[in-house]
Formats: C-alpha cells, sequence, structure tokens
C-alpha cells in the first residue's frame, strides 16, 4: 500500500471533482442557490490544495495564512448569510473549519503537512473533537437523506433534472452527494490532523 500519499490524492481528486461540479451548478442555478454552488466551489477547491500529499507539493510556509484568510472571508460572508437560512450555518461552520486547519499548520512545530505524515497533533484536542462530531452527524444525516425512495414512473419521458440540459447539473441529490463527499474529506484531513 502507498499509505497516506494514496489517501492525500484521492481526497485532492474527490474534492476537486466536487469544485468542478459545483462550478457547473453555479452556471444552472440562480440567486441563493447560485451563491451556495460558489462557496462550496471555494470550498472544494481549497481541500483539495490543502490535501495535497507533501511528496507532491510542500506548500510555503506564507500559504497557510493565505488558507486562513480566504477562509475567515468567507467564514465572515457565510456569517451575514446565516439570517437567510438554508445551508449557510453548515457553510460557516466549514469556512472556520477550514481555518482552524491553515492555523494549526502554520503553528511552530507542526511544519507543512505534519499531520498528513508524522502524525503529530497540529490542533487543540477539544476543537478537533467537536469538529470531528459535528461532521460525523453531518455525514450521517446526509447519507440517510441519498437513501433511494421509491418514485413512480412518469409517463411522457424522464422527468426534470434527469434529461439532457442545463438543470441536469442542478439535481438535488448529486447536491446533496456532492456535499456528504466534501464533508467525508473533511472528516479525513480533521483525523490526520
Amino acid at each position: 500500500m502507498h499509505g497516506p500519499a494514496l489517501s492525500g490524492w484521492l481526497a485532492v481528486v474527490l474534492c476537486a471533482v466536487t469544485g468542478v461540479y459545483c462550478l457547473l451548478r453555479m452556471r444552472a442555478c440562480a440567486g441563493e442557490e447560485r451563491r451556495a454552488a460558489g462557496g462550496e466551489a471555494l470550498m472544494g477547491f481549497g481541500m483539495a490544495s490543502m490535501a495535497l500529499p507533501a511528496a507532491a507539493l510542500t506548500p510555503p510556509e506564507w500559504s497557510w495564512a493565505v488558507y486562513a484568510a480566504v477562509f475567515g472571508g468567507a467564514a465572515l460572508h457565510g456569517l451575514a448569510a446565516i439570517r437567510h437560512g438554508g445551508h449557510h450555518l453548515h457553510h460557516f461552520v466549514g469556512s472556520l473549519a477550514m481555518v482552524y486547519m491553515a492555523v494549526s499548520m502554520a503553528a511552530p512545530g507542526a511544519g507543512a503537512h505534519a499531520g498528513h505524515t508524522a502524525g503529530t497533533t497540529g490542533g487543540v484536542p477539544v476543537l478537533t473533537g467537536g469538529l470531528l462530531l459535528y461532521y460525523m452527524a453531518y455525514v450521517l444525516h446526509a447519507g440517510t437523506r441519498l437513501v433511494p425512495v421509491a418514485i413512480p414512473a412518469t409517463a411522457g419521458g424522464p422527468g426534470p433534472g434527469r434529461g439532457p440540459g442545463p438543470d441536469r447539473a442542478a439535481r438535488p441529490e448529486l447536491t446533496l452527494a456532492c456535499r456528504l463527499s466534501m464533508a467525508l474529506a473533511m472528516l479525513a484531513m480533521l483525523v490526520t490532523l
């Protein structure tokens, strides 16, 4: 087995593909759903770049400050959007988790990707544990929502969102699957912190 490098690359691919899907979903949506898709694309690409194995790319020390600033801004945006309800609280928690991981990786002694390879503790155990519990609950909740439900067949075609066209990218089950994928990747990143 290739160990952490293989799992790191799998996380990179999963998060990057999710980010690309969210960009496509932005094209097909409008309003609040479009903003949510943009935030999820940012999260997917940010997680993909943070999950890169150290053997492939050792980020410069200042890159963790850039991650913290970008996701700190996303957290502020998410905080302002919470009053609109919907999925914004999850975006806010995710942005804060990204800031937390970036700050933990920038801490003296943590080193670039030290948590991914050497098994050193880079964060506050209570905070890491709280985030792990949140994401485990989110994964279980989202997973149960993806369980197939018997849908009666409709006459005259495949139904909305199933055929060719711009609404194909906005299928709710794919959106939930992408959110579930990113939550699983976040769990993996937090476990290695």
